[in-house]
């Protein structure tokens, strides 16, 4: 089941994060750090009705931010439509003793069909450029990769933007 996050789940989304931390980082992936994800910016996606759980028996295996807002990061990619009706997906997260069960693919289909009924344009999004994995999973539902855009605390290999026209 998918659902709006609430302020008493960011301690479970934290500890599914961390653990996608050290998961990554025991691959040579270092995307996520101290740094980010953090408890803020969830609660502040919390807080804009933005952020959404994945659940499997009443328990949260996953998360994703669904955002109108446009970062800075991003004013400079050239997209390939106007900045203007566009959904942002950040924060995807699946705890990594339920990777590969599909969970990523329900959170994206969710985010995309949320974008469809609202008459958004497209969803963009960034991914790590040392993480071939999620470059594949967006490619392969025929996101096109664009520019470059840099996070200087969390690494200093840029990240990869993508989008998807509806």
């Amino acid at each position: 089941m998918i659902r709006k996050a609430r302020l008493k789940d960011i301690d479970r989304i934290i500890s599914i994060t961390k653990a996608c931390a050290s998961f990554m980082i025991d691959k040579g992936i270092y995307q996520w750090n101290e740094h980010y994800p953090n408890k803020a910016a969830f609660k502040n996606d919390v807080l804009r009705n933005e952020l959404y759980v994945i659940e499997e028996d009443k328990t949260i295996v996953g998360c994703v931010v669904v955002s109108s807002f446009m970062d800075e990061e991003y004013i400079p990619v050239s997209w390939l439509t106007e900045s203007n009706r566009n959904i942002y997906i950040h924060r995807l997260a699946i705890h990594p003793k339920h990777q590969g069960k599909g969970y990523a693919k329900k959170l994206m289909d969710f985010a995309e069909k949320f974008a469809k009924e609202n008459n958004y344009t497209s969803v963009r999004l960034d991914t790590f450029s040392q993480n071939k994995r999620n470059q594949k999973f967006y490619e392969l539902r025929s996101y096109k990769r664009l520019g470059d855009i840099y996070f200087p605390k969390q690494s200093n290999h840029p990240f990869y933007c993508y989008e998807l026209i509806l």
